[in-house]
C-alpha cells in the first residue's frame, strides 16, 4: 500500500495545481525530505518581458530626432524599436498588429506619431522609460497615405487615399475643420482623380504655403490662408517623393521611370531640369531610355560647397541580379553604394533641424530588410559607421542558443580580449551619430552570457549583462571542412541538402572554456580556449560508427571497438574491451554490394590549419555511414572537462569519448544500457531513405518557410511529430497548438519508434550504501523516460589520466517517468543544487611544467549513519519530475506537470531565494516547482499560441532569466524572477534627455527689412475651432489611449519647445521659487515697516531744533 504525504498533498492543492501527485517513500525518507527547509516560495516570481534584442523584424518605417538624436524604426507587425546611444533600446507594438507605414516625432519634445495600415494614427509618450500611447485617431471613411508635422508645429497634416487633406491638433488629437478636398486643388488641371496623396511638405520659407504631392505627377503649391492653389506642375510620370531646397525656390520631384525633375516654384510650366542619373544618354539627343523608379529622393545643401542628392532606386533595367543601390550626388561626382539587402527607406541627418537653414548633412542612415547601415558623408569614399548596436543576431539563422546566468566574472573579459581582434576595418572613425538617451541606472550583480548557433556554422558569443547585449567573439567551425565549390562538386554522403554545417546543439563549460558543438551532418566537434595562435597541420579525426540494427554487435573491424558483453552493475570493463584502436581507418568507402560504408558526411580539411587564439579544435568526431545507411542526427550532446569526456547519442546508441587521449570509450545502442532488465519489446527497423531533405527539418506547419526559418535541428522534427497529434478529445484540440494526448493519440510509428538518447549529466554519486566516496558517473536520460547509469573509472593523476584508460561499467537503470527525459541534475542532502564537476581553465598550448594544475572536484559528504541517503537525484521529462534518493535510489518526490500537452524545456536553476525547475510547455505555460518537495510555485499561461521557433530556442537560466527567438532576427528576454521586476525600472534606459533646442537661423539684417527670410503662420487662428470649425464626427474616432495624464502633460502639453522647457524647468525649481518669493515677500513687508517708521520719527523731530532733542 502507498503511503502519501500529505504535505505536499495540501501544497499541490493550494497551488491549484490539478496535476501534482505525491509518490511513495519509505518513513525514513519523509522525516529527512521534512527536514530539509525550502526557502523558495511563490512570491518569489514574477514573469514579465525585460528587453529584446536584434533586428526589427520585416521593418517598413523610420524617423529620427534631430535635437534628441533617438531613432525610430516601424514594422510590418506593429512593432516599435526606438535607439538611442549603444546600450539604449526600447520595444513597444501597437495591439492592432497593422503595419506601421509612417513615423513622425515631435521633435524634442519627447514624443512620436505612428501612422498604421489600418488608417490610425498614435501619440506616443517617450518620457516615460516604457513608451504608452496617449492618443488614438481612428479614420473611418479615408485612407491614410502620408503625414507630414512641420517642425515646432502642433498640427499634423493628413493625406489621404481620395487625395484630400485633413489637419489634426496632436495636443488634443482632435480633427480640424480645415480640410484641402483634391478637388479645389487640381480644379481643371487635370479631367482625371489625381490619386492618393503621396507628398505633404511646407515651403521651409514660406509656412502658409503647403506643397501636395499626387500619385498621377500633379504637385500644388497650396496657399492656406487663402484657401487656394498657387501654382500647379504637371508631369506625365508618378511621384513616389519631393524634396525642398532650403531656400524654398525650388524643389525636387522624383518619378517613377527614374527621372528627377527640378522645378522653379514660380515657373510651373515646365521643369527647369529633368536628369535621369542612372540613364543611357542616346547620342542622337532623343530621351533616356527608362530606368527604374526613384522610390525616394533628399536635396541637402551645405553652406561651403555643392549641394546633396541622395536618392535610392533608378537603376536601369538592364542590370538584372543587381543589388540594391543608394545614389549620392555631390557636386559633379555620382556614387553607387550597392546594399546587402533592399532598401525599406532611407534618412539624411543635418546638423540643423530648421528646414529654412544650410542643412550641412553629415550622414545617412539606410533602413533595409535585414540590416541597418549608417554612411558617413564627410569622409571620402563613404565609409559606414561601425553599428554599435546587436543587430547581426540573424548574420546567419539561429539553429540553437543557450543562456548562462551567473558565469564566471572572467570569461566575458578573456572572450572580448580575442574578439576584438576579428574586428573588420575600413569604418568611419568617427563617433556613432544616433547618441540620445542615457542608461540605466540599475545593475544586475551577476554576469550573463548567450551562445548563439547558426546554420553557416558559426557560434557567437554575447555579454548579456545588464539588459544589453554585445558581440564578444565569432567561432567559425566550418574552417574544419573543406567546402564545395559549387553544388556539381557536392559530396554524394551528405545528409542535408542545405546548410551541412548548421549548429545542432551545443554544451559549454564556463569554468574551463571547453566548448562542444554538435553539427546537422552527425559530427561532433570539441574546442579548448587558447590566447595564442596556433597551426594545426592535421585535424585530429575520430570516426564512430554507430550500427543502426538494434540487435546487432559491432565489431572491432568496423571503425570503432565496444564492450563487448553487458558488464554487471557496479563493476568494470576492462579497458580491452571498452577501448578502441588510436584512429580507425575508413579507407573502404563502400561495400561489397555498392553502398556507402564507413565515410562521413562532410570532408576534413586536408591542408594546415591556422588557429588565431580563441577556440581552436581539440578533437572532430564523425559518424560514419552503415550500410548504405546515413548515420542518425544526434539528439544529445554533454561535455565535461574535469572527466576529459564529451558523451553524446542518437536513435541508435550513445558513445562517450575521451578527447584528452583522442579514444571511443564506448559505442553502445540503448538496448546494451537496460542488459537484462531492458523493459522495452524491440524490433529491427526497416531501411531509411539515403537522404533526407532539408524540408523535413522545417517547421511543421510551414513547409515552405523562408530560409531563415527554417527549423535547422533535426530534433526539432520529434518536437515538430508530437505537435501535430491531434488529442481524441476534441474539446481540447486546438489549432495550430502544442496541445496533445500520448496516452489517447499514440499512433502505430510513435509505438515502433526507437528509444532515443534525449539527455546526459555527469556528476559524482554514491553507487552503492556503503560507499563512502562519490564516483564520477555518466546519466543517461532516454525519449521513453528511463534514466540509466553509467560508472566512470578516472584516472587520478594527469600522469595517469594521459596513460591509462578511463573504466566503464553499466548501472542499469534508475528510474522510470512519463515522457522523455529533458534534465538531470544532483542535489545534496540540504537541498541544495550541487554545481557540475569540473576543471579551471589553464593554458592548452603553454609548456607542459607551467600548465599543470591541480584538478578541481568537488567533495561530497559521507552519509550519516541516520540517514545513507546524501544525495538526490533530479529528473525531469516532458510530462513530470522526481525527486530519487541516493544511492537507495527510493522515489521521495513525484509532480505529474502537464497531462494534456508536454513540456519543451526544462531547467534546474538556482535563484537568490533557493534551487527550483523552470518548465516552458507546448501550450505556452511557464512553471517552476521548489526543489526538493516540487510544490508548484509559478504557473502562467504566457505563450498560449506559439510556434516552432520558440520551442526550438527557448531557454532558461539562473537568477530567473529566460529567452527565446521571438521573430527570425530578434532575441526577446524575460524574467521570472520578482526581484528583477521590481528592479527592471531603474535598469532600463531612459530615451528622453532634457536637451535645448538649437537656436532658429539669423534672419539678418536686410532680409528683415526687406521682408525676406522665413514667414511664420498662426496656424492655431487658422486651424482652430474659432475659425475653421468642427469636423465632421463620422470622419474618425478618438481613443484615448492608456499612457495617462502624467505622461499627457509630459509629452503633448509643450509641442511648442520653449513652453514646454519652461514647464520643465517650473516644476523642477517649483519649490526653490516658491521660497524664494516668501523671502522676497517678507523682505518687502519689512522694508515698508522700516519706512513707515523712518517716516514717523522723520515728523516726530521735524520741527525741533538740536538743543530739544
Amino acid at each position: 500500500m502507498k503511503k502519501f504525504n500529505i504535505r505536499k498533498v495540501l501544497d499541490g492543492l493550494t497551488a491549484a495545481s490539478s496535476s501534482s501527485s505525491a509518490a511513495a517513500s519509505p518513513q525514513s525518507g519523509n522525516r529527512e525530505n521534512d527536514m530539509i527547509q525550502e526557502t523558495l516560495q511563490s512570491e518569489h516570481f514574477q514573469l514579465c518581458k525585460t528587453v529584446r534584442h536584434g533586428f526589427p523584424n520585416q521593418p517598413s518605417s523610420m524617423a529620427f530626432d534631430p535635437v534628441q538624436k533617438i531613432l525610430a524604426i516601424g514594422t510590418q507587425s506593429g512593432a516599435l524599436r526606438l535607439f538611442g546611444r549603444a546600450g539604449v533600446e526600447c520595444y513597444c507594438r501597437h495591439e492592432s498588429g497593422s503595419a506601421v507605414i509612417q513615423l513622425e516625432f515631435l521633435v524634442n519634445e519627447g514624443a512620436l506619431v505612428s501612422a498604421l495600415a489600418d488608417d490610425s494614427i498614435h501619440l506616443w509618450n517617450l518620457r516615460q522609460k516604457l513608451p504608452a500611447i496617449l492618443h488614438s485617431l481612428k479614420f473611418n471613411r479615408e485612407r491614410i497615405t502620408f503625414c507630414h508635422l512641420p517642425f515646432q508645429s502642433k498640427w499634423l497634416y493628413v493625406g489621404t487615399e481620395r487625395g484630400n487633406i485633413h489637419i489634426v491638433n496632436v495636443e488634443s488629437f482632435t480633427l480640424s475643420g480645415y480640410v484641402i478636398m483634391w478637388n479645389k486643388a487640381i480644379e481643371l488641371s487635370s479631367k482625371t482623380h489625381p490619386g492618393p496623396v503621396v507628398h505633404i511638405s511646407d515651403n521651409p520659407m514660406d509656412e502658409g504655403k503647403l506643397l501636395i504631392g499626387f500619385e498621377c505627377g500633379i504637385v500644388v503649391l497650396w496657399d492656406l490662408k487663402s484657401k487656394k492653389a498657387d501654382y500647379r506642375y504637371n508631369y506625365d510620370e508618378a511621384i513616389h517623393s519631393v524634396a525642398w531646397h532650403h531656400e524654398g525656390k525650388q524643389f525636387v520631384c522624383s518619378h517613377s521611370d527614374g527621372t528627377l525633375t527640378t522645378w522653379n516654384i514660380r515657373a510651373p510650366a515646365k521643369p527647369a531640369q529633368i536628369i535621369t542619373p542612372h540613364g543611357k544618354q542616346p547620342k542622337d539627343g532623343k530621351k533616356p531610355e527608362p530606368c527604374k523608379p526613384i522610390l525616394k529622393v533628399e536635396y541637402k545643401t551645405t553652406r561651403a560647397g555643392d549641394p546633396f542628392m541622395i536618392l535610392c532606386g533608378g537603376l536601369s533595367y538592364d542590370t538584372v541580379g543587381r543589388r540594391a543601390c543608394l545614389t549620392v550626388m555631390h557636386g559633379k561626382s555620382t556614387a553607387v553604394l550597392e546594399m546587402d539587402y533592399p532598401i525599406v527607406d532611407f534618412l539624411t541627418l543635418c546638423e540643423t533641424p530648421y528646414p529654412n537653414d544650410f542643412q550641412e548633412p553629415y550622414a545617412v542612415v539606410v533602413l533595409l530588410e535585414k540590416d541597418l547601415v549608417v554612411i558617413d558623408l564627410a569622409q571620402i569614399g563613404y565609409p559606414i559607421f561601425e553599428n554599435p548596436y546587436p543587430l547581426s543576431i540573424h548574420e546567419s539563422p539561429v539553429t540553437c542558443c543557450e543562456y548562462f546566468a551567473d558565469c564566471p566574472a572572467e570569461v566575458i573579459p578573456a572572450l572580448y580580449s580575442v574578439g576584438s581582434r576579428q574586428n573588420r576595418q575600413g569604418f568611419s572613425k568617427k563617433e556613432w551619430p544616433i547618441s540620445g538617451g542615457n542608461w540605466g541606472q540599475g545593475t544586475l550583480s551577476f554576469s550573463e552570457m548567450i551562445i548563439t548557433g547558426h546554420a553557416d556554422g558559426s557560434i557567437k558569443f554575447w555579454d548579456a549583462s545588464a539588459l544589453m547585449l554585445q558581440v564578444l567573439y565569432k567561432l567559425k567551425t566550418a574552417k574544419v571542412f573543406e567546402k564545395p565549390r559549387g553544388k556539381e562538386e557536392k559530396s554524394s554522403t551528405e545528409i542535408v541538402d542545405e546548410d551541412p554545417f548548421a549548429i545542432q546543439i551545443l554544451s559549454w563549460c564556463p569554468e574551463s572554456r571547453v566548448l562542444c558543438v554538435a553539427g546537422v551532418s552527425a559530427h561532433v566537434i570539441v574546442y579548448r580556449f587558447s590566447k595564442q595562435e596556433v597551426t594545426t597541420e592535421v585535424v585530429q579525426l575520430l570516426e564512430v560508427r554507430m550500427q543502426c540494427e538494434l540487435n546487432e554487435v559491432e565489431s572491432p573491424e568496423c571503425g570503432g571497438e565496444q564492450a563487448s558483453a553487458v558488464s554487471t552493475p557496479g563493476t568494470s570493463s576492462s579497458p580491452q574491451t571498452s577501448l578502441p584502436q588510436s584512429h580507425p581507418s575508413t579507407s573502404s568507402n563502400n561495400s561489397s554490394d555498392g553502398l556507402r560504408d564507413n565515410v562521413p558526411c562532410l570532408k576534413v580539411r586536408s591542408s594546415p590549419l591556422k588557429q588565431s587564439a580563441g577556440y581552436q579544435v581539440e578533437l572532430l568526431i564523425q559518424l560514419v555511414w552503415v550500410s548504405g545507411e546515413p548515420p542518425q542526427p544526434i539528439t544529445s550532446l554533454a561535455v565535461n572537462s574535469a572527466y576529459g569526456l564529451v558523451a553524446f547519442g542518437n536513435g541508435n546508441g550513445l558513445a562517450v569519448v575521451d578527447y584528452l587521449q583522442k579514444t571511443l570509450l564506448l559505442n553502445v545502442s540503448t538496448a546494451e544500457l537496460y542488459g537484462s532488465t531492458d523493459p522495452h519489446h524491440r524490433q529491427p527497423h526497416s531501411p531509411r531513405k539515403t537522404r533526407q531533405p532539408s524540408a523535413g527539418l522545417c517547421d511543421g506547419n510551414d513547409a515552405s518557410a523562408a530560409p531563415e526559418e527554417r527549423c535547422k535541428s533535426p530534433t526539432s522534427a520529434k518536437i515538430s511529430r508530437k505537435i501535430n497529434m491531434i488529442a481524441d478529445h476534441k474539446d481540447d484540440a486546438r489549432d495550430n497548438s502544442f496541445s496533445r494526448s500520448r496516452s489517447s493519440s499514440v499512433t502505430s510509428i510513435d509505438r515502433e519508434s526507437r528509444e532515443v538518447i534525449s539527455s546526459f549529466y555527469f556528476c559524482d554519486w554514491l553507487l552503492k550504501k556503503s560507499e563512502t566516496v562519490a564516483v564520477p558517473s555518466l546519466w543517461v536520460g532516454t525519449s521513453l523516460g528511463s534514466m540509466l547509469a553509467i560508472a566512470l573509472t578516472v584516472p587520478s593523476t594527469p600522469e595517469q589520466r594521459m596513460q591509462q584508460p578511463v573504466g566503464v561499467s553499466f548501472c542499469g537503470p534508475v528510474v522510470r517517468l512519463k515522457g522523455g527525459i529533458l534534465r538531470m541534475a544532483q542535489l545534496d542532502a540540504s537541498g541544495t543544487l550541487l554545481p557540475h564537476v569540473y576543471e579551471s581553465w589553464y593554458e592548452p598550448n603553454a609548456p607542459e611544467e607551467e600548465r599543470e594544475q591541480p584538478r578541481r572536484r568537488r567533495p561530497t559528504s559521507p552519509p550519516s549513519q541516520e540517514n545513507p541517503d546524501c544525495q538526490y537525484a533530479v529528473v525531469c521529462s516532458e510530462k513530470q519530475a522526481k525527486v530519487v534518493a541516493l544511492p537507495s535510489q527510493n522515489c521521495v518526490y513525484e509532480h505529474n506537470i502537464t497531462e494534456t500537452s508536454f513540456v519543451l524545456r526544462a531547467d534546474m536553476v538556482t535563484l537568490t531565494a533557493g534551487v527550483g525547475i523552470a518548465c516552458f510547455c507546448a501550450n505556452g505555460h511557464i512553471m517552476t516547482l521548489s526543489l526538493p518537495s516540487l510544490r508548484p510555485l509559478l504557473d502562467v499561461n504566457y505563450l498560449p499560441l506559439t510556434d516552432m521557433r520558440i520551442a526550438r530556442t527557448f531557454c532558461f537560466s539562473n537568477q530567473g532569466q529566460a529567452l527565446y527567438l521571438t521573430s527570425p532576427t530578434e532575441i526577446q528576454r524575460i524574467t521570472y524572477s520578482q526581484e528583477t521586476c521590481d528592479n527592471l525600472q531603474e535598469m532600463l534606459g531612459e530615451l528622453f534627455t532634457p536637451v535645448e533646442t538649437p537656436e532658429a537661423p539669423n534672419r539678418g539684417f536686410f532680409k528683415g527689412l526687406f521682408g525676406g527670410g522665413a514667414q511664420s503662420l498662426d496656424r492655431e487662428d487658422l486651424f482652430g475651432e474659432v475659425t475653421a470649425g468642427k469636423a465632421s464626427r463620422s470622419l474618425a474616432q478618438h481613443i484615448p489611449g492608456p499612457g495617462g495624464m502624467e505622461g499627457m502633460k509630459g509629452a503633448a502639453s509643450g509641442v511648442v519647445g520653449e513652453l514646454a522647457r519652461a514647464r520643465i524647468a517650473l516644476d523642477e525649481r517649483g519649490q526653490k521659487l516658491g521660497e524664494l518669493e516668501e523671502r522676497t515677500a517678507g523682505m518687502m513687508a519689512s522694508a515698508d515697516s522700516f519706512s513707515k517708521h523712518a517716516h514717523d520719527i522723520m515728523l516726530k523731530y521735524k520741527d525741533k531744533k538740536w538743543y530739544q532733542l
